[in-house]
């Protein structure tokens, strides 16, 4: 086998990997009940899956394939411990006929272990960073990159956290109804973030990872249908659809594509219906917010049959909803972008400037459109650079870039 071609059976691998982490770790966590064996072994079956695949070929059900090697991998190494005698009962379960105990309301096995980490002992920061890792196959370093925080923090914080079920044994069991809402604020902050890796991917050769928003968009139906009275659940589904709704028309050649240049005939309609419906359906409920709210600020920018009809009165009224109830700089700077539309860059500059997010691609970006709206075309030039710094996404650099070149000398 040529390098090249041995290159590119490594990359099929390493994506399809990616794509099935989250279905593989929670088995295998449900089977035997540990992060570590599941990390370590699921890691042991990519290892095999390069060896073999690129000579054997890519198995018809690769996900099953590689759960299938983990779970044998798993078994080998806790036999070869010889350490506990429950390790060895769980290696056993594998052979076990027995009926699984009643899997109570929550029956996806990633939505399981989503809310097992998404336990009330672990830090709300914490149970999101860990679900991340192990449900949405991010690396840390892609963690750290949705946080803010630097990789090294992030890793630290993985670690605690795994160090803390373990050594306060939180079970790994199916959270009762009581406990379903006290830990369902994390389990959307998860589900949420790892649409937004997708739809900006953080890293990587891909600028939109549709496996990431479709298993987030897939995990929230399954959310919504077992709790179908949750609000937030139905607004956050809602926010995904409208935002999925705009995928194909979000790059072109390369580039990440603004919203206001969109060619709207390509969104998809029927996404767009269906998150409407819902948006009106958390309305008719009157119990705001901040996920309802931020897909009726979707639903409003998929309204307009053009960027030019887009209310944009009405979408500072939601952002100033949403900043009563979540005062966070990324709400002020969002907010800040539809103040430019009606009171003018130099008021949304003003803003923009007093908020503490200078590490943010995306706020070095606004700075960056509203000093050029503002003819300041050198400090506009600096705000671009900063943000395609601090950015890895391609077709966002590619954007970026034109945009800064066309400024001129």
């Amino acid at each position: 086998m040529s390098e090249s071609v041995a290159s590119a059976t490594h990359a099929t691998v390493e994506r399809i990997f990616r794509e099935e982490y989250g279905r593989v770790i929670a088995s295998l966590v449900r089977r035997f009940g540990d992060i570590d064996v599941a990390e370590e072994a699921a890691g042991e079956a990519l290892v095999v899956a390069l060896e073999r695949w690129p000579v054997d070929g890519t198995p018809h059900n690769p996900g099953g394939w590689l759960t299938t090697t983990a779970v044998r991998r798993a078994v080998d190494r806790l036999r070869r411990e010889q350490r506990r005698d429950d390790k060895h009962q769980a290696a056993q379960m594998i052979y076990d006929d027995t009926p699984h105990e009643p899997t109570g309301p929550v029956h996806d096995d990633r939505l399981r272990l989503m809310f097992t980490c998404c336990h009330p002992a672990l830090s709300l920061e914490a149970r999101v960073a860990l679900t991340l890792r192990l449900l949405g196959g991010l690396t840390v370093a892609e963690v750290a990159q949705a946080f803010l925080v630097p990789e090294t923090t992030m890793a630290q914080r993985i670690t605690r956290a795994k160090a803390k079920i373990r050594d306060a044994k939180i079970p790994y069991r199916v959270p009762a109804e009581a406990d379903l809402t006290e830990r369902l604020s994390a389990v959307l902050a998860v589900l949420f973030l790892v649409f937004n890796e997708g739809y900006l991917a953080s890293a990587g050769t891909e600028p939109i990872r549709d496996e990431l928003t479709g298993e987030a968009i897939r995990l929230t139906r399954a959310l919504r249908a077992q709790l179908p009275r949750e609000t937030e659940v139905t607004g956050l589904l809602a926010l995904m659809l409208l935002i999925e709704a705009r995928r194909v028309a979000r790059v072109s050649g390369g580039e990440l594509v603004p919203l206001h240049q969109q060619d709207r005939r390509r969104w998809d309609r029927a996404l767009i219906a269906e998150g409407h419906a819902m948006v009106r359906a958390c309305l008719a409920v009157n119990r705001p917010g901040r996920y309802q709210l931020l897909a009726a600020v979707n639903a409003v920018h998929t309204d307009a049959p053009t960027a030019a009809d887009t209310d944009w009165s009405q979408i500072v009224a939601l952002y100033d909803q949403l900043a009563a109830m979540d005062p966070s700089p990324i709400v002020a700077l969002n907010r800040a972008v539809a103040v430019a539309e009606l009171d003018g860059p130099e008021v949304a500059l003003a803003l923009v400037d007093a908020l503490p997010l200078t590490t943010y691609h995306a706020w070095h970006a606004t700075r960056a459109d509203l000093l050029r709206r503002l003819e300041r075309q050198d400090e506009a030039r600096a705000a671009y650079d900063a943000a395609i710094a601090a950015t890895q996404n391609v077709a966002e650099r590619g954007y970026l870039a034109r945009r800064r070149d066309e400024l001129g000398a």
